[in-house]
C-alpha cells in the first residue's frame, strides 16, 4: 500500500459505516476496558444489547463507572458488572486480574489509551503514556491469555482480544531510537522525551506499539491455541482522549469534529466487527483476523513500515523487551509466556 495521506484519512472518515454486529452472547463474558465514556462505552452498550452471561466494565473512576453502568442499564435493560482499573499503575492491573480470577473471559477488549501533551511519568516510572496505551495494555492481555483459552475450550467459541489502535500509527516517528539497545527504555528517557519535538510523536508512536504488539501475541501464540487478536482503527471519532492535548492543537481537533468527526458509536461499530467478525459466527475462517489491522469493518493494510523487513524486526525486538520487562512486573507472566506462546 501506498503512503497514508490526509486525503485517505479524510476518506475513510467519511466512508458509510455498516451496522454493528449483532450475535447472541449467552453464556459469554465479555470485558471492556476503558468502558465509562467515549467508543468504550458505547462498545459495551452494543454487547449489553447481545445479552451476555456478564459484561464487565473496567474502569479507573468509580463514580464514573457507576454512571455508565446506570446508563447501560437505562438504555438495555442490562445489568453490567464494574471492576475498577488503573493502567497508569501496574499493581492496579494485577489486582484486576486477581478478581477475574480463573473466570472465562470470551473477549477483551483493551480500549483505554492517553494521548497527553507534556512528559509525565506514572508510579511505576514510565512515561504515562507509554505504560497505559502499551505496557500496561500488554500486561492485561498477558494476565487473561489462560481466561480467553479456557473461555474458548468451554464454549467450542474463538477468545478475542481486541487492542484499540490507530490510523495515525502511519504517522510515527521515533527513528531516532531505532538504533538505541533497548527501545522502550530509549521512548522512556526524559531527556528523549521533554524533547517537543518528539514528544509530539507520542500519540502516534505509541498506536504504533499497539500494532507491532498485537500482530507479535498473534504470531508468536502457539497454533493450537483457540485465541484470535486483532487492532482495530476506530477512526478519528468526538472523544474525551483529547483531552490533555495543548490549547492549539484542541483548536485543530475541534474543526476536525465539525467537518468530519465521526460519533462515539460509529468508533465502537468497528471495536464489535473486531469482536465478532467478520460475519458474527465463529469457525476456522475467523482465524483471517488473527494479528490482523481492522478499519472500517475490514482487514486492511498496516503501515509500509510494519509490514517492511526493519518493521518486522523492531517488533520481534519490542516483543522481547515488553515481555522481559513485564515478567519483572508479574512474574506469571513468564510461566503464561511458555505455556501459550
Amino acid at each position: 500500500m501506498g503512503k497514508f495521506t490526509f486525503g485517505t484519512f479524510v476518506s475513510n472518515q467519511w466512508a458509510k459505516l455498516d451496522p454493528a454486529l449483532h450475535v447472541d452472547l449467552a453464556g459469554k463474558t465479555v470485558i471492556v476496558i476503558g468502558a465509562n465514556t467515549g467508543i468504550g462505552f458505547e462498545a459495551a452498550k452494543h454487547f449489553a444489547q447481545m445479552k451476555p452471561a456478564r459484561l464487565i466494565l473496567g474502569c479507573r473512576s468509580e463514580e464514573r463507572g457507576r454512571k455508565a453502568l446506570e446508563a447501560i442499564a437505562h438504555d438495555t435493560g442490562y445489568a453490567a458488572e464494574l471492576q475498577l482499573i488503573d493502567l497508569a499503575n501496574f499493581a492496579s492491573v494485577q489486582d484486576f486480574a486477581k478478581r477475574i480470577g480463573d473466570a472465562p473471559v470470551d473477549i477483551l477488549v483493551m480500549n483505554a489509551g492517553v494521548a497527553e501533551g507534556t512528559y509525565k511519568t506514572t508510579v511505576d516510572n514510565w512515561e504515562s503514556t507509554l505504560q497505559i496505551n502499551h505496557l500496561a495494555t500488554a500486561l492485561l492481555s498477558f494476565l487473561l491469555t489462560p481466561n480467553m483459552v479456557r473461555a474458548a475450550k468451554e464454549h467450542n467459541f474463538h477468545g478475542r482480544l481486541v487492542i484499540v489502535c490507530s490510523e495515525v500509527h502511519w504517522w510515527a516517528q521515533f527513528e531516532k531510537v531505532l538504533s538505541a539497545p533497548h527501545l522502550l527504555n530509549a521512548l522512556n528517557d526524559k531527556e528523549y522525551s521533554s524533547n517537543l519535538e518528539n514528544f509530539v510523536h507520542r500519540y502516534p508512536d505509541s498506536k504504533l506499539l499497539n500494532v507491532f504488539f498485537t500482530r507479535a501475541f498473534a504470531e508468536h501464540l502457539q497454533h493450537s491455541t483457540p485465541v484470535i487478536a486483532a487492532s482495530v482503527n476506530p477512526g478519528y471519532c468526538y472523544s474525551e482522549l483529547r483531552r490533555n492535548a495543548p490549547f492549539i492543537m484542541q483548536v485543530r481537533f475541534k474543526i476536525m469534529d465539525w467537518t468530519m468527526g465521526r460519533s462515539a458509536e460509529g468508533g465502537a461499530r468497528q471495536l464489535v466487527w473486531a469482536a465478532l467478525g467478520p460475519d458474527g459466527q465463529d469457525g476456522p475462517h475467523v482465524r483471517h483476523l488473527q494479528g490482523a489491522y481492522v478499519s472500517n469493518a475490514e482487514v486492511f493494510e498496516p503501515s509500509d513500515f510494519v509490514i517492511s523487513k526493519q518493521g518486522y524486526e523492531v517488533q520481534e525486538k519490542l516483543w522481547s523487551e515488553t515481555v522481559d520487562i513485564l515478567k519483572q512486573v508479574a512474574p506469571q507472566v513468564e510461566n503464561i509466556v511458555q505455556t501459550y506462546f
